[in-house]
């Protein structure tokens, strides 16, 4: 008996208190009347890092490979997935070009592998627009970057030391 692959739907979102400072995800999973609200946050971190973020944590949630429609209101996860940057940064040894380093390659890598798993499609959305599941992903964000004794994003924290990753500006 051949079994069909399940379709999710997953929105995302990032937030981020001041940039870098304390920063949390969040994300929406729906699967036919089935939802998931899943967040976390870290102590010091940028909010371009919890917008890829929030995608790991979704498709990590998902136990069997499944087709998912993703929809992020971040440009810069939605077009580094879709026109291909992420891949192309990758290839180059993590260079955007010949001078200048990709940012977050560690979540790259863990949301390419992910990726290998799933059939994602990428959607933009525009944020604070009045999507509900899209407002919601805001509010889980700004609430776990609210919590007390947020976890250390490591590996920003450690190349925050070695200045290989520089501060992204908030939108």
């Amino acid at each position: 008996m051949q079994t069909s692959i399940k379709k999710v739907t997953i929105y995302t979102d990032g937030a981020c208190i001041g940039n870098p400072g304390p920063g949390g995800y969040g994300a929406v999973l729906l699967y036919g009347p089935h939802r998931k609200e899943i967040s976390g946050g870290f102590r010091r971190t940028t909010n371009n890092r919890m917008e890829i973020m929030a995608a790991i944590a979704a498709l990590s949630a998902l136990k069997i490979p499944c087709r998912v429609e993703l929809f992020s209101d971040s440009q810069y996860l939605v077009n580094a997935m879709t026109k291909g940057w992420v891949q192309r940064w990758k290839a180059r040894g993590w260079m955007r070009n010949q001078e200048d380093r990709a940012k977050n390659p560690d979540l790259w890598e863990k949301l390419l592998e992910l990726c290998s798993r799933h059939q994602v499609s990428f959607h933009w959305i525009r944020g604070h627009n009045g999507h509900p599941d899209n407002e919601r992903c805001d509010e889980l964000a700004v609430t776990a970057a609210q919590a007390n004794n947020l976890p250390p994003d490591e590996a920003y924290e450690a190349a925050s030391r070695h200045s290989s990753l520089e501060p992204l500006t908030c939108r």
